[in-house]
């Protein structure tokens, strides 16, 4: 079974015991995510140690433990989908076509793995091309294989 793993999710990792650090040790689940959530994780590095109280150090081991749990994918590999993604969701209101902008790397690299993506993101719910899965729904999937 393989998912399209947004940020948030990816965040998650970083605190212990989380969900996602349990369901990731599952076997016969392959994860993936565009290349950039792995520079978005940098970019918040800092909140990231703040809030879950981990050293530098520890932060460091564990972005590159996810690193290997996570096939990070070049922009390259699905960038030729935007286009289609774009013109799937021109017809929302312009607020939430914003925000559909911001996960549009998410969007088409689910596209083209032919994959549903694992976030809990509400209004990615919204749009119906791409299957979205919460961290709820991918449990009770993962439970019932």
């Amino acid at each position: 079974m393989k998912f399209v793993v947004d940020s948030n999710i990816l965040f998650t990792y970083f605190w212990e015991n989380s969900i996602f650090n349990k369901l990731s040790e599952k076997q016969g689940l392959d994860l993936y995510s565009p290349e950039y959530a792995l520079e978005e994780i940098s970019k918040y590095a800092l909140e990231i140690i703040q809030k879950t109280k981990i050293t530098k150090n520890e932060f460091k081991n564990k972005r590159e433990e996810l690193a290997k749990k996570v096939q990070f994918i070049s922009l390259k590999e699905y960038s030729e989908l935007f286009k289609k993604i774009q013109a799937v969701i021109k017809n929302f209101p312009a607020d939430e076509y914003a925000e559909l902008m911001q996960d549009l790397d998410f969007l088409a690299l689910a596209l083209k793995l032919n994959c549903p993506i694992w976030s809990n993101d509400k209004l990615l719910k919204k749009q119906d091309f791409i299957i979205i899965l919460t961290t709820k729904e991918v449990i009770s999937l993962i439970d019932n294989i």
